[in-house]
């Protein structure tokens, strides 16, 4: 007779081997006395396995991952689930109600692990977040987008030198992988300090739904999950993941509005003009050139900018990589169009 798997312990909370159960934790009050709650959904399967958090909106304003959570809550049956998985959409409900990337104190929650439980209020949510959540976890999926009036190209960050984070980015399957060495003052920082695996998946803008990102995301956490074991079946990705060797900024070498010449996703070349600025009453226009070959991973969509704002993110690659790197990117469109 096969013995039952034990219960899952959690926040006061035993969760019986193939069930879910939904459990919030006591995050803080409004001023106005109105009590909130960090809320986490628990699934534990009914075979032992890993135990994954996934998790978005550590910035408020981030609001692609809260969809791919909400996607994935109702593509996971615990009774046919390996392991556990947690999955907690929301982290910074404050930012989150205001729209804001910070909390009220106009902290970076994610600037603020392992916390204080006697700290402000950043550091008592991330206390609250390290001490229940990130202690359970043996792997983790931290989704964010860009900020507010920046696109970015869906890609994982993360230390490629680790082995697992490595297999983990290649099983999510974006086109390209970042490789990232967390600020320990952060989430993936202080999960990784503590020999928990963390990839941080990036794609879209701030306060903006974008189905290739979201799509994609969706894609790559249940991908993660087959590859974990966790989920029955293979990891269903048709993308060579490809490792840029580093990334840079271009910033703009004038005042004035901004004609782009290239979009995100698209490559460049060395020395092509990527965008003109000119001034709104008129002379000559001002050429901003690809200080190197790569392909454009984040964008400025506001259309003005001042001296020395980012413009372009643009991934470098080794060698003939960028070939590689810009095939797998056409084939990712087009999968996800």
């Amino acid at each position: 007779m096969v013995k039952k798997r034990e219960p899952f312990e959690f926040s006061g909370y035993q969760v019986a081997a193939g069930s879910q159960v939904s459990v919030k934790l006591a995050a803080a009050k409004l001023y106005t006395d109105t009590q909130l709650d960090l809320h986490v959904e628990v699934f534990h399967g009914t075979r032992p396995g890993p135990t994954l958090l996934v998790c978005a909106a550590i910035h408020g304003d981030e609001l692609n991952g809260i969809e791919v959570c909400r996607l994935l809550l109702g593509k996971i049956n615990a009774k046919t689930l390996s392991g556990t998985l947690l999955v907690v959409p929301i982290v910074n409900v404050f930012g989150f109600i205001q729209q804001s990337r910070y909390l009220p104190d106009r902290r970076d929650l994610n600037r603020c692990f392992p916390g204080s439980v006697k700290g402000a209020l950043a550091s008592r949510l991330a206390h609250l977040f390290a001490s229940q959540l990130i202690a359970h976890a043996t792997h983790i999926i931290d989704l964010h987008t860009g900020a507010i009036h920046r696109d970015n190209l869906p890609q994982i960050r993360c230390d490629t030198s680790d082995d697992t984070m490595l297999t983990m980015a290649h099983a999510f399957g974006s086109p390209v992988i970042m490789h990232s060495k967390a600020r320990p003052e952060s989430m993936r920082g202080y999960a990784n300090a503590l020999g928990i695996p963390c990839i941080l998946y990036e794609a879209g803008e701030a306060l903006r739904f974008s189905d290739l990102s979201i799509k994609s995301g969706l894609k790559g956490v249940t991908n993660v999950m087959r590859s974990l074991g966790m989920l029955k079946g293979r990891v269903r990705n048709k993308n060579n993941c490809v490792r840029a060797l580093r990334s840079y900024w271009v910033r703009s070498e004038a005042d004035g509005l901004v004609n782009m010449k290239l979009k995100l996703g698209q490559r460049v070349s060395k020395g092509y003009i990527i965008a003109n600025i000119v001034s709104p009453h008129g002379g000559d226009a001002v050429a901003i050139r690809a200080p190197t070959d790569g392909i454009i991973i984040g964008i400025s969509n506001i259309p003005v900018t001042n001296e020395g704002e980012g413009m372009f993110h643009i991934a470098q690659f080794e060698g003939d990589e960028i070939e590689i790197a810009n095939e797998q990117l056409d084939e990712f469109l087009m999968e996800h169009s």
